[in-house]
């Protein structure tokens, strides 16, 4: 699998997870701990960047997911 492939299931996945809970990108950011630009959230879901796995980490949590939903293939 392409990096570029990758990126782009993970941030869809954080997409779809975030719509399900009814939040907004910048509801997303709101709950999140530590700094985060909303312009992050929207490469992360677009796979245009590469997010460490502490910022996947805060997602889940903000999202009220485990951290595997967001990474399992």
């Amino acid at each position: 699998m392409e990096k570029s492939d990758l990126l782009k299931i993970i941030g869809k996945r954080v997409q779809e997870n975030r719509i399900i809970k009814g939040l907004s990108q910048v509801d997303l950011v709101g709950k999140m701990e530590g700094n985060i630009d909303t312009t992050n959230i929207s490469r992360i879901e677009s796979g245009r960047t590469n997010p460490t796995i502490y910022t996947l980490y805060r997602i889940s949590q903000a999202l009220e997911v485990e951290l595997t939903d967001l990474v399992k293939f």
